[in-house]
């Protein structure tokens, strides 16, 4: 009996496993897209002859195997730059895939109790399915790395529609399309076809209404860049490595790097020179003798520059730390600064750290900050003004739509993404700015440290990028649209409404039943 459990275990919920597998093909590196419209069919599928209980271990299953496959990254992270061991590196990697697996185990248990109708299935599953990673961007601090949308960053027509419902909108059409489809084999097995045809119907409205819809914002927003004001930015990756990015040593020798390959690209005047997160690996502003020849720099080239370096202030007897980006003009004098707001929990700081300082930081070289303020003034700069992003910042729509709102005409993200290593993580950091640059409309401008940088047009166009762990300059004059988009107005509608629909179906499903 207990063998017959051991071979009926894998083989149940092995419909759960390829479909967490093929989730994570349809990310990059691997960029194999088009695999998430039918990646939910093997588990849906799978779910009616299950129990409640097995169903939600068959969710809980295909959220570790898409999460383990494809946040894998997270233990060399923490492993080189954390110096915690490999045991505790892939226990913490664990503990975290256990927590994001539970958010399609909860998807596959709701759809499990409650059995919706054919009719409007697909449209349940969706709103769900949205519902959930909408709360997963913002609970707990909230980590939206992989959100399903993300995987179509290259599908420049669909992903359109980010300027109206943000990256769930592109995350609901997949879900629908996946039930429909799973729908659609149930039913022919079962000889029930014509139960499909109202859910085909509006399933195909949906997805020719957002595809048509994309080619019309392609078209209108290729209009707008035609006749928008154009300025001109540099990125520059420096590709320090993480070993010797704070050493004393080399500290000299990194500013040395920066200053030169800028240099390759003064002739072509730009506006602004934008070096990567924490670019200067010292107090810009204490050590006067390296942060004097960052002043001649912007001296020398007779243009704004923006950089990132850690920064502190003393409040009374306490001193705070800050992951910081500074806008210098032409006379090297700072025009603007803003503090990292979203901090990477036990990265940047511990949270709850009167209770879990015991805990300590699993990158111990990231240092101990403090969280900025929440007004987000983008930094001005020769008639424009660009919200500035730090790493981790980016997964999160409402910052850039702050920025948008108070004025940036331009999005920047700066960031080490040295931590990573070759992994496929820096693949999948970059792919969430081309949202950013949907949802609001805005040019990207993104420096990394080892990369990957480049630049994103407001249609999620990637105009240009760089390898990784290669020095290099980009310099690319870029539209700056002036137009505010409905998702930078409104935010999240789109996603709170999709929750507002499920609790009216379980208040509808309520009175049915007393009826």
């Amino acid at each position: 009996m207990m063998i017959q459990k051991k071979i009926e275990f894998p083989v149940k919920y092995f419909p759960a496993m390829v479909t967490g597998l093929i989730l994570t093909l349809s990310f990059p590196r691997q960029d194999l897209f088009y695999l998430a419209f039918f990646a939910l069919v093997p588990l849906l599928l799978s779910i009616p002859a299950m129990t409640l209980k097995q169903a939600f271990y068959s969710g809980f299953t295909a959220g570790l195997f898409h999460f383990f496959t494809l946040i894998y990254w997270i233990v060399p992270t923490i492993h080189v730059y954390g110096a915690l061991n490999p045991v505790l590196a892939v226990s913490t990697l664990t503990l975290l895939c256990f927590y994001l697996a539970l958010y399609p185990a909860v998807f596959v248990l709701i759809l499990k109790k409650t059995d919706p109708e054919p009719l409007f299935a697909p449209i349940f599953a969706a709103c769900l399915w949205t519902g959930l990673e909408y709360i997963r961007t913002y609970a707990f601090t909230g980590f939206p790395w992989g959100a399903l949308g993300y995987s179509q960053y290259k599908n420049l027509l669909l992903i359109q529609v980010a300027d109206f419902s943000g990256v769930y909108g592109v995350s609901f059409i997949i879900v629908l399309v996946n039930y429909l489809l799973a729908l659609t084999l149930k039913s022919l097995k079962k000889n029930h076809k014509k139960k499909l045809f109202v859910p085909f119907i509006y399933t195909i409205i949906i997805v020719s209404c957002a595809l048509f819809y994309g080619q019309k914002k392609i078209k209108a927003v290729d209009s707008q860049i035609k006749t928008a004001q154009k300025t001109t930015l540099t990125i520059v990756q420096g590709n320090i490595k993480q070993d010797l990015k704070w050493s004393d040593a080399f500290k000299t020798g990194t500013i040395e790097k920066y200053i030169n390959l800028s240099l390759t690209e003064s002739a072509k005047k730009p506006d602004l020179v934008i070096w990567p997160e924490t670019a200067l690996p010292f107090y810009y502003g204490s050590d006067r003798l390296l942060s004097n020849r960052v002043d001649q720099c912007a001296r020398s080239f007779k243009t704004n520059f923006l950089f990132g370096s850690p920064a502190f202030e003393s409040k009374g007897e306490k001193t705070l730390f800050y992951n910081r980006a500074y806008m210098l003009n032409r006379f090297s004098i700072v025009t603007g600064t803003y503090d990292k707001h979203h901090l990477v929990p036990f990265g940047e700081y511990v949270p709850l750290g009167g209770y879990l300082k015991f805990l300590g930081k699993i990158t111990a070289q990231a240092g101990d900050f403090s969280a900025g303020d929440k007004k987000f003034i983008p930094l001005a700069f020769n008639g424009h003004k660009t919200g500035v992003l730090i790493c981790f910042e980016i997964l999160f729509p409402s910052i850039a739509s702050e920025f948008v709102k108070n004025g940036a005409d331009i999005l920047t993200t700066i960031t080490n993404d040295a931590w990573f290593g070759d992994t496929s993580a820096a693949y999948q950091h970059f792919s969430i700015a081309v949202f950013r640059a949907v949802e609001n409309r805005r040019t990207v401008a993104r420096a990394a440290n080892t990369g990957i940088s480049g630049f994103i047009d407001p249609k999620g166009k990637i105009l240009a990028k760089t390898a990784l762990f290669k020095d290099k300059a980009l310099t690319m004059q870029v539209p700056a649209l002036k137009q505010t988009s409905f998702y930078t107005e409104y935010g999240d509608i789109f996603a709170i409404s999709s929750i507002v629909a499920i609790g009216l179906a379980f208040m509808l499903k309520g009175i049915r039943k007393k009826v």
